[in-house]
């Protein structure tokens, strides 16, 4: 069966929709009497014709939005009851699950222009465990780098997501091989992941009590469990989070509460307090004490400072232009902020890859290279 967001299953809705457009506009004028075949005729044409399009339509959006990720995702069907898995203790790693080239205009080299694993990462602490990519930059694999570690930036989709959308849409891989070339940004693995761990739930990267303990997979099982895997240096200043929408604001968060596990986070249209709706449910247990502290603003102005560097993106007419000026307003040293602002800008792609160069850049200065081994 074709893939829900492959491209090959949107040609042929185009398709599709194009003919039958074009038979529509053929065969009217045989429909054009009062008799109830002409009337039904017509009225067949005319759904059939809008119906195709938007089929085509909703298929080309939702790829590029990321709606839904698969066919029983579309169909509700991939409800199951969970199933109980029992883990040993410190049972934590990174499995290597596929592996593709990367084109660039240094050719598929990865010597040249790096490549993209696809892998699994268990968390020992939280027992969660993620699909995500890694994008190892050209310098790994070259003989000059073989005993240097690198710096790792995390990067987090919205939610819903898929990681698949940082690569072809968001171009992160590229923008980062640009700036690396560029000198702008020190080699830098990528790893590329989505802030959802347990089902389609929305867990805003808490940890739930007596639930999903996100935020600790984020900040401690993680950064670990890749730091065996790959040569990615261990210091919090070697590791930084970028996210857009909610993995903005999972990004501040674990960068304001977990200092030292990223000393570096950036958020493209990132809000900065926890939402609450049918996808997340309870997160805090009723503790409000909970809620507060993963309050943004709240700890920007009653929490001591955190020596982490945060860059807040926004504009002039996107909704979360008042708060980023409330947050630019709340910091105290040693907690630096910066804002990119643009003109106009909606919560979507489009804008988020405007935003993604000189963020890069300015990551470029808040990123510290390991030392060789």
């Amino acid at each position: 069966m074709l893939s829900l967001t492959g491209l090959p299953l949107q040609i042929v809705a185009s398709v599709i929709a194009i003919a039958v457009f074009a038979a529509t506009m053929w065969l009217w004028p045989r429909f054009g009497g009062r008799t109830w075949k002409s009337w039904l005729g017509r009225i067949g044409a005319f759904l059939a014709t809008q119906i195709t399009v938007l089929v085509a339509m909703g298929l080309v959006a939702n790829s590029y939005f990321g709606f839904y990720s698969s066919w029983t995702d579309l169909l509700g069907t991939s409800g199951k009851n969970g199933t109980v898995v029992d883990h040993t203790p410190n049972a934590s790693g990174v499995a290597v699950t596929g592996e593709q080239r990367f084109y660039s205009a240094q050719g598929s080299d990865p010597e040249r222009s790096g490549l993209i694993q696809k892998v699994d990462v268990k968390g020992a602490g939280s027992g969660l465990t993620s699909e995500a990519y890694v994008y190892l930059p050209p310098q790994y694999f070259q003989p000059d780098y073989a005993k240097q570690r690198f710096p790792m930036a995390l990067v987090l989709t919205g939610y819903p997501g898929t990681p698949e959308k940082l690569i072809s849409l968001m171009q992160y891989p590229a923008s980062t091989l640009d700036a690396i070339t560029q000198k702008k940004l020190p080699p830098t693995i990528l790893v590329m992941t989505r802030p959802t761990l347990v089902g389609n739930r929305d867990t805003e990267c808490v940890d739930v009590p007596n639930g999903p303990q996100v935020e600790t997979f984020f900040t401690t099982d993680l950064p670990k469990a890749l730091a065996t895997t790959y040569r990615i240096g261990t210091a919090p200043d070697n590791r930084a989070v970028i996210g857009n929408s909610t993995g903005g604001y999972c990004a501040l968060k674990f960068a304001l509460r977990k200092p030292d596990s990223y000393h570096a986070a950036i958020a493209l249209s990132g809000y900065y307090s926890a939402a609450h709706d049918e996808t997340t449910g309870d997160l805090f247990g009723g503790n409000d004490k909970l809620k507060q502290e993963n309050d943004l603003l709240w700890r920007l102005k009653n929490q001591p400072p955190a020596p982490v560097s945060l860059l807040l993106t926004t504009a002039y007419d996107e909704n979360n232009y008042g708060e980023t000026q409330a947050m630019v307003g709340a910091f105290k040293a040693p907690t630096t902020v910066s804002t990119i602002t643009l003109d106009t800008a909606g919560h979507n792609f489009h804008t988020w890859t405007r935003e993604i160069p000189p963020a890069l850049e300015w990551l470029g200065k808040h990123l510290v290279m390991p030392q060789s081994a």
